[in-house]
C-alpha cells in the first residue's frame, strides 16, 4: 500500500481569485515561460510568451474591459475555438471580478441565443464573421448585451487601446478584492436531452482540484528539471478543457494551443510543441491507434504491429500487477520481446506525440482497460479522469505508483465518494458547484444532504478505486427485464478499427442491438486492401460481404464482454455518422441518445422486424455467438 506519509495532500484554501496565481507567478519569477504561440497558423516555430508578458496583456485587456464598462459580477460569453486570445480573455475577465461564460464554437443559433439569454450576458466574444452574424442575428432577443468583440477583428487591440487611460492601480484593487467564493464561470452543461443548464463554478471550486493535482502529481508531468509542456486543443468550452488551462497557469506549465481539432493540425503540432504531458478523450486515444494501425498495414508491418501490441499490453499488465503486489512483473522473454519492439515499434510511436510525452490523462467518457495498457507498454501511461461540470473538473486520480488501468483511480484528496444502492455514484468536497443558474428545483434534484448525485453508474472495489460503468439514464432494459449498461458494449465496439461510433439500443425490445457508424479513413484503406477480381457488380457484393463479416467480427468481440443476454443480437451500419450538424452529438461530442432513437427509429423498427421474420426454432433462442446476429447494412 501506499505510504501514507507520502500519500498527496488536499491543497490549502483559497484567498483570492483565479487571476492572483497569474501575477504572483510573474512576480515571483518574471522570465519563466507560460504560453507559447505560432506567429502565423502552420509555423513550426512557437514564440514563448513569459509570467510578465502574460500578466501585462491580461492588465491592458482588462483595462479595456473596465473602460467598456465590465464590472466584477458583469457575465462575458467567449464563443471561440481553444486560442491564445482564449486564455488572455478569461484572465482578464476573472481579473475585474467578471464571470466567464463559455460556449462551444459549434453551438446552433438557438444554443447561443439560449445560453447568452439565460446567463444575461452583458458581452460576448467571438472568433470570426460567421459569429459574428450569428450573435447578430439574435441580439434582438438580448437587452442586456452591449458588446461583442471578434478576435479575428483586432478585438485585442481595440481593448488595449480603449482602456490606455485607466491606471493600472485600478485594475490591481479590483483583483484584490475578488472573493475566493465569488462565481468564476458559468458553463452549460452539454445538454444531452432538454435545453442546457448553467453550472456555476466559484473561484474556490475551480482551483481546489487544479491545485491538488499540482501538490500530489506535478512531478508527474515532466522529468525533473523541466518545465512540463501542455499542448491545449480540446474545447475551453467544457470544463475539462477549462481545467487543464487553470492547471498549466497555476502550476507554472508551459501551454500552447491548436485551435483546428483536425488530424493533420493536431500532429503537426504534436511534432512541433513536443509536450511533455498529453491529455485527450477517448475518441482521440482511439483515433490514434488506428491510425497506427493502418499506417503499418500501408507499409506492409501490419502483423507485427499487432505482435507489438499485445506485448505492449501484455507487459504493462505485468507491470501493474507487480506494483499492486500481485505478481513479480514481466518475465525475462516478456522483456526481451518488448525491448526489441521498443527499438523498432514503440519509439516511432511516442514520436507521433512529439516523442517527449511519457504519462497522459483521457476524460470526457470511459477508456477502455484495453487501451489503456496498450499506451502505457509503449511508454506512455494514460490516466482515466473522471469528474463532471458540476464538480468543477477532476474528481478522482490514480495514486503514483499504484495505477490500475480500467478504473479511474481513488477520490482526489478532499474528495469523498461512495456508490448508492442502485449504483449511482455519490460526490462531495470543496470543488461542487454552486447551483444550476436560475434553476433550483433542478439543483435540489442533484444536491442532496450535500451529497452530488452524478447520474453515472459505478463501483468501488476493496482499496477505493472508482469504476464507471455508465450514465445511469442510459441504461436499456428490455421487454424481458434485463438491464443493459450500453457503455462496455460501444466501448469495445469501437476498439475495432472499422468501427467509428456505436448506439447500443433496446429498450422494450426483445433483445439488444446496435446502430453502427465506420471510420472512413479506415474504410478506405480496408478496401483497398481487399483486392477483388471480377466485374465491378461482383466485387460490389463480395466487398458488401466482407465488411458484413467484419462488423460481425466486431461485434463478436463485444458481446464477449457481456453476458449472452446482454449481447448484441441484431445491427445495422448507418451510412453517415453522427455528429453535432446533424443534432446527433452534443458540442462536447457525447451521443445525443434519444434523439438518435428518435431519427433511426424506422431503421430501428425494421432492424427487428426482420429479425422477428427469421426462422422459428424449436427451442428457445439463445444467442451462441456473433453468427447468430443478424448483420442488416442500409444504403
Amino acid at each position: 500500500m501506499l505510504d501514507p506519509a507520502l500519500a498527496p495532500r488536499a491543497a490549502g484554501p483559497l484567498t483570492g481569485g483565479l487571476a492572483d496565481s497569474l501575477f504572483e507567478t510573474a512576480a515571483r519569477t518574471p522570465t519563466l515561460p507560460m504560453l507559447a504561440r505560432r506567429p502565423t497558423p502552420d509555423s513550426p516555430v512557437w514564440q514563448e510568451v513569459t509570467a510578465v508578458e502574460f500578466r501585462d496583456e491580461v492588465v491592458d485587456v482588462a483595462k479595456g474591459l473596465i473602460a467598456c464598462g465590465i464590472s466584477p459580477g458583469g457575465r462575458v460569453a467567449i464563443l471561440a475555438r481553444t486560442r491564445y486570445e482564449w486564455t488572455v480573455f478569461s484572465y482578464a475577465l476573472w481579473t475585474v471580478g467578471a464571470e466567464v461564460v463559455p460556449i462551444y464554437p459549434t453551438s446552433s443559433r438557438d444554443q447561443v441565443e439560449w445560453i447568452l439569454r439565460d446567463a444575461g450576458c452583458v458581452a460576448v466574444v467571438v472568433e470570426d464573421e460567421q459569429s459574428v452574424m450569428t450573435v447578430g442575428s439574435v441580439c434582438a432577443s438580448l437587452p442586456s448585451l452591449r458588446h461583442v468583440w471578434q478576435l479575428d477583428a483586432g478585438a485585442l487591440d481595440t481593448l488595449v487601446a480603449r482602456g490606455e487611460y485607466i491606471p493600472y492601480a485600478t485594475v490591481d484593487s479590483m483583483r484584490r478584492i475578488v472573493p475566493p467564493d465569488a462565481t468564476a464561470v458559468v458553463a452549460y452543461t452539454s445538454g444531452t436531452s432538454g435545453r442546457a443548464l448553467g453550472c456555476a463554478l466559484s473561484h474556490r471550486g475551480l482551483a481546489s482540484p487544479c491545485d491538488t493535482l499540482i501538490e500530489g502529481w506535478g512531478h508527474t508531468v515532466a522529468p525533473p528539471g523541466e518545465q512540463g509542456a501542455v499542448l491545449a486543443f480540446l474545447p475551453f468550452s467544457h470544463v475539462y478543457g477549462l481545467m487543464i488551462q487553470n492547471l498549466c497557469v497555476r502550476g507554472g506549465l508551459l501551454m500552447a494551443h491548436e485551435p483546428a481539432m483536425n488530424e493533420e493540425a493536431l500532429a503537426s503540432a504534436l511534432r512541433s510543441f513536443r509536450p511533455t504531458y498529453f491529455y485527450a478523450v477517448p475518441s482521440v486515444l482511439e483515433k490514434l491507434y488506428k491510425n497506427f494501425l493502418r499506417t503499418a498495414q500501408k507499409a506492409g508491418r501490419g502483423a507485427l504491429f499487432e505482435r507489438a501490441a499485445d506485448t505492449a499490453r501484455d507487459f504493462a499488465a505485468a507491470l501493474e500487477r507487480r506494483r499492486l503486489g500481485r505478481g513479480s512483473g514481466p518475465g525475462f522473454d516478456l522483456r526481451l520481446q518488448h525491448s526489441l519492439y521498443e527499438r523498432t515499434v514503440y519509439r516511432r510511436l511516442r514520436a507521433a506525440l512529439g516523442g517527449r510525452v511519457r504519462r497522459a490523462t483521457s476524460g470526457g467518457s470511459p477508456l477502455s482497460r484495453e487501451l489503456s495498457l496498450f499506451y502505457e507498454g509503449i511508454g506512455v501511461y494514460v490516466h482515466d479522469g473522471y469528474g463532471l461540470t458540476e464538480t468543477s473538473g477532476g474528481l478522482t486520480m490514480q495514486p503514483f505508483g499504484r495505477e490500475k488501468s480500467g478504473t479511474v483511480g481513488q477520490p482526489l484528496p478532499g474528495m469523498e465518494i461512495r456508490v448508492a444502492d442502485d449504483g449511482e455514484i455519490l460526490v462531495r468536497g470543496p470543488s461542487l458547484f454552486q447551483g444550476y443558474l436560475g434553476d433550483e428545483e433542478a439543483t435540489r434534484d442533484v444536491l442532496r444532504g450535500g451529497w452530488l448525485a452524478t447520474g453515472d453508474l459505478g463501483h468501488l472495489d476493496d482499496e477505493n478505486y472508482l469504476a464507471i460503468t455508465g450514465r445511469k439514464k442510459d441504461v436499456i432494459i428490455t421487454s424481458g427485464g434485463k438491464s443493459v449498461a450500453p457503455a462496455a458494449l460501444e466501448q469495445r465496439l469501437r476498439m475495432h478499427p472499422l468501427v467509428h461510433q456505436a448506439v447500443v439500443v433496446g429498450d422494450n425490445r426483445p433483445c439488444v442491438g446496435a446502430l453502427i457508424t465506420l471510420d472512413p479513413a479506415f474504410l478506405t484503406h480496408w478496401r483497398a486492401g481487399l483486392a477483388l477480381q471480377g466485374d465491378a457488380p461482383a466485387r460490389e457484393a463480395r466487398e458488401e460481404n466482407a465488411l458484413r463479416e467484419e462488423v460481425a467480427r466486431a461485434v463478436a468481440a463485444a458481446n464477449s464482454v457481456v453476458s449472452r443476454s446482454e449481447s448484441i443480437r441484431v445491427f445495422r451500419v448507418l451510412p453517415e455518422p453522427f455528429d453535432v450538424a446533424n443534432g446527433l452529438l452534443t458540442p462536447s461530442m457525447k451521443l445525443r441518445r434519444d434523439e438518435i432513437v428518435r431519427t433511426y427509429a424506422f431503421e430501428i423498427d425494421a432492424m427487428y422486424e426482420a429479425r422477428s421474420h427469421r426462422r422459428p426454432r424449436t427451442v428457445p433462442e439463445e444467442p451462441a455467438g456473433w453468427e447468430d446476429t443478424d448483420n442488416v447494412f442500409l444504403r
